[in-house]
């Protein structure tokens, strides 16, 4: 007899214990459009809408668009646009199946549905989770021949909302539409500027990528198979900016738990610096000693005391969110998560393009200030170390970046001309800067510590640095 998956004719046959979706979508329309549909957006901004779908408005449902690969929507769609999420926490775990994924869309080959979904008369929103490499001329042009069928059909502007790690990601998708917009566009351009929102966000939550053992606790507490389940813990964060077109929607995301606010750029920088920051260190820290999650890291005393002490002392002096110690220490817990198996190697993806945002501009504040950057010098040297491809057990394993190619010819001789390949690293200021790739004080000490990970490796050069912080 064949397994029964998941879908909505199949929702009967789960257990009472799981959330499943109450409502039905036959009778509505998608008031979201988004693009990313990866993980992250499933166990998090979806999460948000099936709330709001849950409490009798029926406004939100999504129309997920996946950019490239057509792989993941043809499973979604095979289970009608339902997944499993496992929830872990300190008091245990939960399943929930949120039910707001209700069309899906391939923007490589289906991009005149995406158009007309962007144009349709019952969107509302857009939402993009297409990570930091994402904002290309590509990207903006797809939402400009969407909104240039929009405008030409009269219909209303749209919220639009960046749910990436940007600083100020909701000015920069702005820009980038306007940049890429051609002569032709200057009414469409207007229109938009009048009529669009582009609300600046923070989102927050720790989402593994899906993994076979996800997949099999799913069937064990559905009863059904599921293809498309993941795991996430129980915290969640989403902080955006009040600048929407319906202003009431204000409200709505309020009572569902998230942050409408003037200042988001207080929440913004200190997760980029402390959580995405810590996370993109121990990753590579994971990579090159052969740890293969966060947790195997975070659960190495001398890691763990490391990244506080990173997020305490070299992180923290410049963030204006005032309860930094108490989400430095959430963060703490947050990465030990037996739950979240979440692979070193996934973090590390597109290092290149995350760095810039997370590390810098803590290096520099310590500089303005005259004070230690010790701890940024050796993260940044295991940056380096990284670049060889080959952890300290002598296993090999892929950078998955778009820069992989120059790093890997910059780093691929630093153990017997480490002066060149750290002068190369430093140089490149689309990583570190104008003013970094110039800093002689800064070059030095990350030699310094490129020289200690060479010849007594990560564990032991990690453990040396703490003493010298003491």
């Amino acid at each position: 007899m064949a397994e029964l998956k998941l879908s909505r004719a199949t929702l009967s046959h789960i257990p009472k214990s799981v959330h499943t979706p109450a409502y039905s979508s036959s009778t509505h329309q998608p008031g979201v459009v988004h693009l990313g549909l990866g993980a992250f957006h499933r166990a998090h901004q979806a999460m948000v809408f099936d709330q709001l779908l849950r409490d009798g408005d029926m406004r939100w449902g999504i129309h997920g668009v996946g950019m490239t690969q057509p792989t993941l929507v043809n499973k979604l769609r095979a289970q009608d646009g339902l997944y499993a999420v496992r929830i872990a926490g300190a008091g245990g775990l939960e399943w929930q199946v949120p039910g707001a994924l209700w069309q899906t869309s391939v923007a490589t080959t289906e991009r005149q549905n995406v158009l007309n979904a962007i144009a349709a008369n019952n969107t509302r929103w857009i939402t993009l989770t297409v990570t930091e490499k994402g904002y290309t001329p590509a990207l903006a042009q797809l939402l400009i021949e969407g909104l240039r069928l929009r405008h030409a059909t009269g219909e209303s502007g749209l919220t639009i909302a960046s749910c990436d790690n940007l600083q100020g990601n909701g000015h920069k998708l702005k820009a980038i539409i306007h940049a890429t917009a051609s002569s032709q566009d200057v009414g469409l351009m207007k229109w938009m500027d009048a009529h669009c929102a582009f609300p600046c966000s923070m989102v927050d939550r720790i989402v593994p990528a899906a993994t076979v053992e996800v997949a099999s606790a799913a069937k064990v507490a559905l009863g059904l198979q599921d293809e498309c389940a993941l795991s996430t813990e129980t915290f969640w964060e989403w902080v955006i900016e009040d600048n929407f077109v319906d202003p009431g929607d204000a409200a709505l995301l309020t009572k569902c738990g998230v942050r409408v606010t003037g200042d988001v750029h207080s929440y913004e920088e200190a997760k980029l610096r402390m959580l995405n920051g810590s996370h993109s260190a121990m990753a590579l820290m994971g990579a090159i000693s052969g740890r293969a999650y966060i947790a195997d890291c975070i659960g190495a005393d001398h890691i763990r005391e490391f990244v506080a002490r990173l997020m305490t002392r070299e992180v923290a002096p410049h963030l204006s969110r005032t309860d930094w110690a108490d989400y430095r220490d959430a963060l703490v817990q947050r990465f030990g998560n037996p739950y979240l198996k979440h692979s070193v190697h996934q973090i590390a993806t597109d290092s290149s393009q995350k760095i810039p945002q997370r590390w810098p501009p803590s290096v520099q504040g310590q500089i303005a200030k005259g004070t230690s950057f010790e701890l940024h010098a050796l993260s940044a040297a295991i940056f380096l170390r990284y670049t060889l491809a080959l952890d300290e057990q002598g296993h090999a394993y892929k950078l998955n970046d778009p820069e992989a190619e120059s790093l890997m010819a910059l780093g691929a001789h630093q153990v017997t001309e480490p002066e060149a390949s750290i002068k190369a690293l430093l140089a490149r200021q689309d990583l570190w800067g104008a003013e970094l790739s110039q800093n002689t004080e800064w070059a030095h000490r990350v030699a310094y510590w490129h020289h200690q990970l060479i010849y007594q490796g990560l564990d032991a050069t990690v453990k040396f640095a703490i003493t010298l912080e003491t």
